[in-house]
């Protein structure tokens, strides 16, 4: 079975389990090409965007924070909106919260990486699907980590050990977090917005190897999978590109003498 069609009835289950029951359902934590699988099912469902709603109940997006790149799908009850939502999941989290883990020792401790602290999680038994975005602090190589509220304490009972380095895993509210994803700030001139402009551009490749990745549904603009290279990018859209990283198109700040379009880009380290 193709993954849109896996997805596409995933959707139908979980919104319809929403609407007949009255409370919150959600799907995995779901990567940039899952959240393009999640939204190509939507259009065979009938739903575009910026409709935020399938079979009656409204969805949103969510993984503890507003810049996550990992997410899960929320299907809401009616007595709640998605801004009541978000505002309460950052302080008494339900469904999505965040694990502060430390090394009991950070003088000692080693310099501890995102694919350390994956590795791991993923040891303990749990799945990718269950695990979202893990941001690492580079002081003391701890880590804030977000999952599922009910694997909060299986992990903080089973996580003990990081590569060679003891560590003290705590549930901290999600908005307790203060380390966001780095980045560069970049900005130079295209001929135009056009999104094979700018990946030309961002990723350092000829134009026809910018077309390249886009025929090969290699780039994702806001979680959707980009079907063209003439695609002009909005101030603000989230680019995501296979095997290259992702990055956020700031917008144009003015032309050249020659035409040419000035642009500024955020791309994430």
């Amino acid at each position: 079975m193709a993954d849109s069609d896996y997805m596409e009835g995933r959707i139908r289950d979980l919104a319809r389990s929403a609407y007949m029951n009255d409370y919150i359902t959600h799907t995995d934590f779901l990567s940039a090409s899952e959240q393009a699988e999640f939204h190509k099912a939507l259009r065979k469902l009938g739903v575009s965007r910026p409709v935020d709603r399938v079979e009656g109940v409204q969805y949103i997006f969510y993984g503890g924070f507003d810049e996550a790149e990992r997410q899960t799908a929320v299907f809401l009850p009616s007595w709640l909106d998605a801004q009541t939502y978000k505002a309460q999941e950052g302080e008494t989290p339900q469904i999505v919260t965040c694990l502060k883990v430390s090394p009991a020792a950070a003088k000692f401790a080693d310099a501890l990486t995102h694919r350390d602290y994956l590795g791991a999680l993923m040891n303990l038994g749990i799945t990718r699907g269950q695990i979202g975005d893990i941001l690492i602090d580079r002081e003391d190589s701890s880590a804030f980590v977000f999952v599922f509220k009910d694997m909060a304490d299986f992990i903080c009972n089973e996580l003990s050990r990081v590569r060679h380095t003891t560590v003290i895993p705590r549930e901290v509210p999600p908005s307790s977090c203060t380390i966001r994803p780095e980045f560069e700030i970049r900005s130079g001139s295209v001929a135009s917005p056009r999104l094979d402009a700018v990946l030309s551009f961002v990723c350092r490749l000829s134009r026809g190897r910018a077309q390249e990745l886009i025929m090969r549904e290699a780039v994702t603009i806001d979680g959707q999978t980009a079907l063209s290279g003439a695609h002009e990018l909005k101030d603000g859209s989230r680019v995501s590109v296979r095997g290259f990283g992702k990055f956020v198109f700031m917008g144009s700040r003015g032309t050249t003498k020659k035409g040419r379009n000035y642009i500024e880009v955020k791309i994430y380290k």
